[in-house]
C-alpha cells in the first residue's frame, strides 16, 4: 500500500506521522492465527520474513516496536530477540492497560501509538491508540473499531504494510530505498 492509496485518507496519514511506537499482537497479526503443535507438545509458529524486515526498518528509523500477546511462547521470545524488539509482553489478557503502562515508561501518549490486533483482547487498544489497525481476517465486530484494515492478511505481510506506511508517512521511505539501491551497485 502506498500513501496515495484511497484506503489511507489524509487524516490517517497525518496520524501516522505522529506515531513513535508500533505495538502488535502476535497470533493473528504476526502469524496467521493458527496454532501448530507437534506430537511432543512443542508449539510451532510461522512468521513472515517481510514483516520482520519491516520491523527492522522501523527500528532503524527510530521508532519503538512492542509485542503484546495473550499467549506465552518461546517462539515469540526468539523472534523478538532476532528482530531486536525490547518490549515483549506475553500472557497479557487485556492489552490496553499494558499499552498504557508501556507508554508511561517510554514517555509517550496513546496518540503516538499505532496498535494492530485481531480479537477481543485487542479491541480496547485498537480504539484508544492514535492509529488503531486490524487485519482482514479479524471478526467484523473487531474490524469496525479500527481506523485502518490492512490489505494483506495476518502472517502474510500485514505488518510489513503497516511498517511501509509508517516509513512513508514519516519521510523515511526515500532513504530506505536509497540504502538498498546504492548497496546493489
Amino acid at each position: 500500500m502506498t500513501l496515495d492509496s484511497p484506503l489511507l485518507d489524509t487524516q490517517l496519514v497525518d496520524r501516522l506521522r505522529r506515531v513513535r511506537l508500533l505495538a502488535l499482537d502476535v497470533d493473528g497479526v504476526l502469524t496467521d492465527g493458527r496454532l501448530y503443535f507437534q506430537a511432543d507438545g512443542i508449539e510451532i509458529k510461522a512468521f513472515h520474513t517481510h514483516d520482520g524486515h519491516g520491523i527492522k526498518l522501523l527500528k532503524r528509523a527510530g521508532l519503538e516496536v512492542a509485542l503484546i500477546t495473550g499467549r506465552d511462547s518461546p517462539m515469540v521470545s526468539r523472534r523478538a530477540a532476532a528482530l531486536g524488539i525490547k518490549h515483549v509482553y506475553q500472557g497479557v489478557e487485556k492489552k490496553l492497560p499494558m499499552l498504557r503502562e508501556l507508554c508511561s515508561r517510554l514517555g509517550l501518549e496513546l496518540e503516538q501509538v499505532a496498535y494492530c490486533g485481531d480479537d477481543m483482547p485487542d479491541v480496547g487498544a485498537i480504539k484508544r491508540a492514535g492509529v488503531g489497525i486490524s487485519v482482514p481476517g479479524a471478526p467484523a465486530y473487531i474490524r469496525k473499531h479500527a481506523d485502518w484494515i490492512t490489505e494483506s492478511a495476518a502472517g502474510h505481510g500485514a505488518v510489513r504494510e503497516i511498517c511501509d506506511a509508517l516509513l512513508q508517512a514519516q519521510g523515511h521511505w526515500d532513504a530506505v530505498i536509497d540504502t538498498y539501491l546504492h548497496g546493489a551497485d
